[in-house]
């Protein structure tokens, strides 16, 4: 494998003078313009830099200060593994105000560790296993709506999937609670999504300025988790609840004392954040991306028919790797960090860009060809697929969001048959929401009622139900 160093203006290899903190070279554009072209085509910008300056370059963008973006799986590695008093994923993120200060995706160190500690039981083995017949029940209610033979979108069927399954999973709600955070909390991930990259907005000016609706909408939601929290610690058989929920009213910390309510909420709501939209939009990506590749999608339901699954193991890694939802992950530098022949300075924010590596011919061989062959009975590169970034920040998600999208999948392809795309539907663009990019169409499927579904349930659901779709 070559290196950044090889490469043509590659990142040069150069000794550290002891306390000489420098910067990697990058393009001098006004940050104006710079963050324009990181907004609107983020992977194009950062592949022309990366051709440009080597594996190692510096933006410079308005909000974020001086940006050293990594695209070598031994500096990603570096950087991933880097002690968390060196470098810090939590601070400063644009997340912060949005999820609350408990999260655990805007603290560091020794705090994170101890919450993370907590939070990543539910999300492996047995007990998360045990959810996967919770979220084929939704699937099947959800999908059993869907037109047939017309154009819609998959998105808001699959947003209401992932929300569902949360609430349950993790939130335990049910009854009147659950049907109004179904009602409450589209809305509010809707606009906490858009207001997470403008921090300019941050202001409350008023009940109808943006912010100000965020706060009384996010009060709303404090308000019935607070219920969902009471309910939890008054309950007899908590010790014996499967969500996660029920976890966080039994945590004590050092002293024994129990996790506040606002620490439950702000996890609620990170777990919330990392796993509904996020994973929506990449099952949505998979219905997209399978509608253009009619070998690949033959050969899916082939297995799934057969009871496999190790081609839809494949498939979910190759979709995350062709459409990344979240392009990059960060960390800010709290003391200097030699990096790539640089001692960078305090203050430096670091990110890693699944947007480089994963479009990177080094790496992965014709990268704009979908090829789920690439993840066929071998698991992905720890530092080149970095959908879930990595090291002690890993998204503790991760095991649940691909056990979720495998269900759902699945459940889809048992039940319809998805219609390849035709010559006047082109793929579909990335759309950033303000945290995940999505299918700019929301990622538009034409379906056909499988055979044995028509035998079994009787008749298709007709027009009419397109309404109810979207």
């Amino acid at each position: 494998m070559r290196t950044g160093v090889e490469r043509k203006g590659g990142t040069m290899a150069r000794a550290v003078t002891a306390g000489e903190t420098s910067l990697p070279p990058g393009p001098r554009l006004p940050k104006a313009v710079q963050d324009a072209a990181a907004l609107a085509r983020l992977q194009p910008f950062l592949r022309r830099c990366q051709r440009r300056y080597g594996d190692l370059f510096t933006l410079r963008l308005h909000g974020f200060g001086d940006v050293v973006a990594v695209g070598e799986p031994a500096l990603v590695k570096r950087t991933f593994l880097a002690s968390p008093t060196t470098l810090h994923s939590g601070e400063g993120s644009p997340l912060g105000p949005i999820l609350g200060a408990n999260s655990l995706l805007v603290i560091d160190r020794d705090v994170h560790m101890r919450q993370r500690k907590l939070l990543l039981p539910p999300f492996h083995g047995e007990r998360m296993r045990a959810y996967e017949p919770l979220i084929e029940r939704i699937t099947r209610e959800e999908i059993a709506r869907w037109p047939e033979g017309d154009a819609f979108p998959v998105a808001p069927t699959t947003m209401r999937i992932t929300l569902r399954a949360i609430l349950q999973a993790v939130f335990g709600a049910r009854g009147e609670v659950l049907r109004e955070l179904e009602r409450l909390l589209p809305r509010f991930t809707t606009l906490g999504s858009a207001l997470t990259p403008v921090p300019q907005l941050h202001r409350d000016l008023g009940r109808w300025s943006p912010w100000g609706r965020f706060k009384r909408m996010r009060a709303e939601v404090d308000a019935l988790c607070d219920r969902l929290i009471d309910e939890a610690r008054r309950d007899p058989a908590l010790a014996e609840r499967p969500d996660v929920l029920a976890l966080l009213a039994q945590a004590t910390d050092e002293d024994g004392a129990p996790m506040t309510n606002a620490e439950i909420r702000d996890q609620l709501m990170t777990m919330l954040a990392a796993g509904h939209e996020t994973t929506a939009a990449q099952l949505a990506w998979a219905v997209e991306r399978l509608r253009r590749q009619p070998e690949a999608l033959t050969r899916l339901v082939a297995e799934v028919d057969a009871g496999g699954r190790a081609w839809r193991d494949a498939t979910i890694r190759e979709v995350q790797r062709t459409r990344p939802v979240i392009m990059f992950t960060s960390r800010l530098v709290k003391e200097p960090f030699e990096l790539g022949g640089h001692l960078l300075p305090q203050g430096t924010r670091i990110v890693l860009p699944a947007a480089l590596t994963h479009y990177d011919a080094r790496f992965f061989p014709e990268p704009a060809r979908f090829d789920p062959q690439r993840f066929l009975d071998r698991k992905p590169d720890t530092y080149t697929w970095i959908p879930f970034g990595g090291g002690v920040r890993r998204c503790i998600g991760a095991s649940f969001a691909h056990m979720e999208m495998d269900v759902v999948l699945r459940t889809i392809l048992q039940t319809w048959e998805l219609l390849p795309a035709g010559p006047g539907e082109p793929p579909e663009r990335l759309r950033f929401r303000g945290v995940a990019y999505a299918p700019s169409r929301g990622g538009e499927a034409r379906v056909r009622r499988r055979r044995r579904d028509r035998a079994a349930d009787g008749a298709a659901p007709t027009k009419r139900a397109a309404a109810a779709v979207g």
